[in-house]
């Protein structure tokens, strides 16, 4: 009986946490990032039922990709849309009108399509060191683990509290540690009467079709840096993400599914969605499973999550967001630090590359900013550079020294 009873407790934990991981990735994904679609559709000029759509596009084409990807691969595939394309937006909406950058919307995807049937992106990752890779991963993530303590001087209550409880159920129950401070952290906001749901209504978001208008501006001015922002600051991250954590999926058909997805959507309002980057990562990892076979249960709750708030549109986005930014800034890093651990231990423990990918940690934690390109590029092609100038051919540069100190001993 005693047998029966630790075997459903265990299938139970087998599907509690990765689903929890799949739930605070979306949680972390609304509550951090979405207020950028609604500062673009309010710079836009977008009336409530254009906003509710781009929210309803975007989430749908979001749960449903990454539900197909994960069930398909058995992996946990976790799409997400463009978070550096929906800031870009922010200022670029102000000039372009709303049509042309639907069209604009389009000819990005497009593109997409096309480099994933092409197989180029695949045969670019797969290029990439491990140890780099892993470097660059965790310098991104690095300002995620910092905001779960950088809060303490404004909220030292709450972030106390979450760091607190996460440390005690770290050393009694690993494995409950994540799920236990969003449980936690729930209970202590709404005692506190710091989360108003009040008004909240449930309501069925509406679809609006824009008809699109195609012009040479939107092409250069929209489609251009979209395609490129979304590239290196979503797709490369997000692939590298997958292979830091041990999966092996071709990033051709993940490619290419989103850029369909994106292409269909797009004049539903979805300005792009990609395989997500950091959000992956809290799913990816250990936090979210021990065994990496049992973790693509958390890429289907997601899709799940994702799905269910499309259809309500604004409504069900409003709860994340109605959440304190301190409570998700702290639950993200403590979510991360499993996942920013490993990735410096990879990172480091080859002592041939491990200049290298200090410089590829700094440089991506820098998170430099130039020619409206983000920080993850920029941190990759400075790590890759420092990888060829200081780690290539050194192990013959060593054999070399190595017989001639012989010599000289001789």
């Amino acid at each position: 009986m005693t047998t029966k009873t630790t075997s459903r407790a265990t299938r139970f934990t087998d599907v509690l946490n990765p689903v929890v991981a799949g739930l605070i990735s979306v949680i972390v994904n609304y509550g951090g990032t979405f207020i950028l679609v609604f500062q673009a559709a309010q710079v836009a000029g977008l009336s409530a039922g254009q906003t509710a759509s781009w929210v309803w596009s975007v989430s749908i084409g979001v749960g449903i990709t990454g539900l197909m990807l994960s069930w398909r691969y058995r992996e946990p595939i976790i799409t997400a849309w463009s978070t550096p394309a929906a800031a870009f937006l922010v200022i670029a909406l102000e000039t372009t009108p709303y049509a042309e950058a639907i069209g604009a919307y389009i000819v990005s995807a497009t593109a997409f399509v096309l480099l994933g049937l092409s197989g180029y992106f695949d045969r670019l990752v797969r290029v990439i060191p491990l140890s780099i890779a892993s470097a660059l991963l965790a310098g991104i993530l690095l300002q995620f683990g910092i905001g779960a303590f950088g809060g303490a001087s404004l909220d030292p209550l709450l972030v106390g509290m979450l760091v607190g409880a996460y440390l005690v159920l770290k050393r009694l129950a690993p494995r409950y540690a994540v799920v236990g401070i969003l449980v936690l952290g729930l209970i202590f906001l709404i005692s506190q009467g710091r989360v108003d749901l009040s008004g909240l209504e449930l309501r069925f978001a509406t679809p609006v079709f824009t008809m699109p208008e195609f012009s040479l501006n939107s092409l250069l001015s929209v489609a251009l840096p979209l395609f490129l922002i979304t590239l290196s600051g979503q797709y490369m991250p997000g692939m590298l993400v997958l292979r830091n954590d041990g999966y092996k999926t071709s990033a051709n058909p993940i490619v290419t599914l989103t850029g369909l997805g994106s292409l269909v959507m797009a004049p539903f309002g979805s300005h792009a969605f990609n395989i997500a980057a950091i959000t992956a990562a809290i799913v990816t990892g250990s936090e979210a499973h021990e065994d990496p076979a049992k973790r693509w249960i958390g890429g289907i709750a997601a899709g799940l999550f994702y799905t269910i708030i499309g259809i309500f549109g604004v409504t069900l986005a409003a709860v994340f967001m109605a959440f304190p930014t301190t409570f998700i800034t702290t639950l993200a890093g403590l979510a991360l630090v499993g996942t920013i651990g490993n990735s410096l231990a990879s990172a480091l423990s080859d002592p041939r590359t491990r200049e290298a990918a200090l410089i590829t940690f700094l440089a991506a934690a820098a998170n430099i900013q130039m020619l409206g390109i983000g920080g993850a590029f920029w941190g990759l092609v400075v790590g890759l550079l420092a990888y060829l100038l200081l780690s290539l051919d050194r192990p013959k540069l060593v054999a070399r020294d190595a017989t001639a100190s012989s010599s000289v001993n001789r």
